[in-house]
C-alpha cells in the first residue's frame, strides 16, 4: 500500500487553510459592508427624526400642520384687521398635539410665541413670509374699484391694499363667519395660500410717459371701466407706449385719437403727456423727447 508524501499532504493543507482564510475574511468584510450601510440608514432616520423634532419653530408646510383648518388657530373672535397668535386659552389647540412639551416649562416650543416664557411675554405677530395673497377681480365685480383703490403719489397712481391694510379693506366683507354660496369666506385660505409673498407693483408703465389717474378721472366724465376690464383673476391695461393699439387691446390712442380728445395727428400736443425726458415711441423705434427750455426749440 503507497502512502502520500508528506511533504504533498503538507501543501495540499495550506492550500486549504489559506482558502478556508481567504473565504473567512471575505465574509469578514461583506458583513462589516452591510453594517456600515445599515448604520448609514440608522443615522439617515435619526437626523430625519431630529430634525423633524427642532420645536423651536413652527411650520405651515410641516405635513400635520398643513392638513388643519386655519380657523382651528387663527380664530376671528372679532373683526380686528391685526392677527394675533393662537394659545391664549392655556395653549390650547397646541396641547392637542403637543402636550408633552408644553408640560415642560423650560421646552424650546415656548421660543415660538414667547421672548421670556417666564413672565409670558409674547412675539409680535410675524410679517407675511411664506404665504402668498390672492385676489380674483372676477369674483369681486360688484365691489366698487375705489373700495380697495385710493389715489396715491399725488394722484398719480392708485394704491394696491397691502400688509394689515388689506385686512382693513377686506374685512369690511370678510367679517367673522362670512358666507358666499354656502362657502365661509373669513378663514385666512380665502386669500392665502403657501408659498413666496410677491408684493404687486404700484409703478404701472403708465406712469412714466406722464399718465396720472388724477386727470383722468370723474372730472373728466371717466370712469375705471373706460380703460381697465375684469379678464379672468385680473385686470387689463391700455398699451401705453403704443399709440395704436393692436385687434381686441386699447392704448392711449383710443381715446387721445383727435376725436375725443387731443391726439391722433395733431403732433403739436405731444408734450401734453410725454413731458421731460419721457420716451415716445415713434415707427417703432423709441426715441427721447428732451425736456423744453424757455428760448430754445422744442424740438429734438
Amino acid at each position: 500500500m503507497r502512502h502520500a508524501s508528506p511533504v504533498i499532504t503538507r501543501r495540499v493543507s495550506c492550500r486549504l487553510c489559506r482558502r478556508s482564510a481567504t473565504r473567512v475574511t471575505s465574509r469578514r468584510n461583506n458583513v462589516m459592508k452591510k453594517h456600515k450601510t445599515i448604520l448609514r440608514i440608522l443615522l439617515c432616520f435619526l437626523w430625519l427624526f431630529v430634525a423633524q423634532t427642532n420645536y423651536s419653530q413652527f411650520k405651515h408646510d410641516n405635513k400635520n400642520h398643513a392638513r388643519l383648518p386655519c380657523l382651528l388657530c387663527h380664530r376671528r373672535e372679532n373683526n380686528s384687521a391685526q392677527p394675533t397668535l393662537p394659545g391664549k386659552a392655556s395653549h390650547a389647540p397646541c396641547t392637542g398635539c403637543h402636550a408633552q412639551q408644553f408640560a415642560n416649562p423650560a421646552s424650546e416650543i415656548c421660543t415660538i410665541c414667547h421672548t421670556d416664557a417666564q413672565s409670558g411675554k409674547v412675539k409680535a405677530f410675524p410679517p407675511l413670509r411664506s404665504f402668498d395673497a390672492r385676489f380674483d377681480h372676477a369674483k369681486h365685480r360688484d365691489a366698487a374699484c375705489a373700495t380697495c383703490h385710493r389715489r396715491n403719489r399725488g394722484g398719480v397712481g392708485l394704491s394696491i391694499p397691502a400688509r394689515v391694510n388689506a385686512h382693513v379693506t377686506c374685512f369690511s366683507c370678510h367679517t367673522p363667519g362670512a358666507k358666499a354660496n354656502g362657502r365661509d369666506i373669513s378663514s385666512c385660505s380665502t386669500c392665502h395660500q403657501l408659498g413666496r409673498f410677491v408684493r404687486t407693483s404700484e409703478r404701472a408703465a403708465a406712469y412714466r410717459v406722464g399718465f396720472s389717474h388724477a386727470s383722468h378721472d370723474a372730472s373728466e366724465k371717466l370712469a375705471c371701466a373706460a380703460c381697465h376690464s375684469v379678464r379672468g383673476r385680473g385686470v387689463s391695461s391700455p398699451l401705453p407706449l403704443n399709440h395704436h393699439a393692436p385687434a381686441r387691446a386699447s392704448s392711449c390712442a383710443t381715446c387721445h385719437n383727435g376725436q375725443r380728445t387731443f391726439g391722433g395727428d395733431d403732433f403739436s400736443v405731444c408734450k401734453r403727456c410725454h413731458k421731460g425726458s419721457a420716451n415716445l415711441r415713434v415707427l417703432g423705434q423709441l426715441v427721447a423727447i428732451p425736456a423744453h427750455k424757455p428760448g430754445k426749440s422744442a424740438n429734438p
